[in-house]
């Protein structure tokens, strides 16, 4: 039995005016995925209105087996047959464990040696960790927040993982191709 965690990257790119039905379906599937044994937390990056149409989903679980039961399981294929008339493509997931989504190029099938997602994921979240707070504690103590350690380190961590999934990773990772899939 694999320990290490596994997430699915899963897209679907929603019909113009179909918004609002795809989201009363995601009220219908997400407490379904949240009982799943091994769920661990999930995401959902919704589109920019009227600019773009492309929902991004990612889902934790705790091993590749239980997130590969879920994603094959028939409450999940039902749920995706009842969605179809709503996507402009079929439903489209990338399974992949611990945080490999991370190193996904769009090009690349294989996944980079674990020392090499070390040594990049390290290099990336380092001057996050020193530059993020600099900028954030100032602006919430502008804001009137109070400074207080649990919610200061909560706010910093979130922005740290936020740039690393959306901004930093995505880019970074293209930038060294090269050098990562060698």
């Amino acid at each position: 039995m694999e320990t290490q965690g596994a997430s699915v990257v899963i897209t679907h790119h929603v019909l113009d005016g179909k918004e609002t039905e795809y989201e009363k379906w995601l009220e219908q599937i997400v407490p379904l995925t949240k009982h799943s044994e091994g769920f661990i937390d999930h995401q959902i990056v919704r589109p920019i209105p009227h600019l773009t149409f492309i929902y991004t989903v990612i889902i934790r679980f705790d091993t590749i087996e239980n997130l590969k039961k879920w994603m094959e399981s028939d409450e999940r294929k039902k749920l995706i047959e009842k969605a179809n008339p709503l996507f402009r493509k079929n439903d489209n997931y990338k399974i992949r464990s611990g945080l490999d989504f991370l190193f996904e190029t769009g090009n690349e099938t294989k996944v980079p040696v674990r020392w090499k997602q070390f040594l990049v994921t390290w290099s990336a979240i380092y001057p996050l960790s020193l530059l993020i707070p600099l900028v954030l504690l100032p602006f919430l103590r502008f804001l009137k927040i109070p400074a207080n350690h649990y919610s200061d380190g909560l706010m910093i961590s979130g922005c740290i993982v936020f740039l690393m999934v959306f901004v930093v990773m995505p880019n970074y990772t293209k930038l060294i191709r090269k050098w990562l899939f060698k």
